[in-house]
């Protein structure tokens, strides 16, 4: 009987991953089609300043905060 239990949970969790992952390619392509909008309404130009923009947000997110005790 454990075994039963056992066997209908993992089946249980398998449906639950594979709705997650449908979901997940839902989500996805809501995202690429949002973005693909975004950059014909803006133009070429705007598009890359943005994308530019963005790269140095996070060139600067990344660069290391040395933060250092000075005595």
């Amino acid at each position: 009987m454990p075994q039963n239990k056992l066997k209908a949970k993992v089946e249980a969790l398998t449906r639950v991953v594979q709705s997650l992952m449908k979901q997940m390619s839902s989500i996805d392509s809501m995202a690429r089609g949002t973005l693909t909008a975004l950059q014909l309404s803006v133009g070429e130009k705007e598009w890359d300043k943005i994308v530019e923009e963005l790269k140095n947000l996070e060139k600067r997110d990344l660069e290391p905060k040395d933060k250092k005790l000075e005595i």
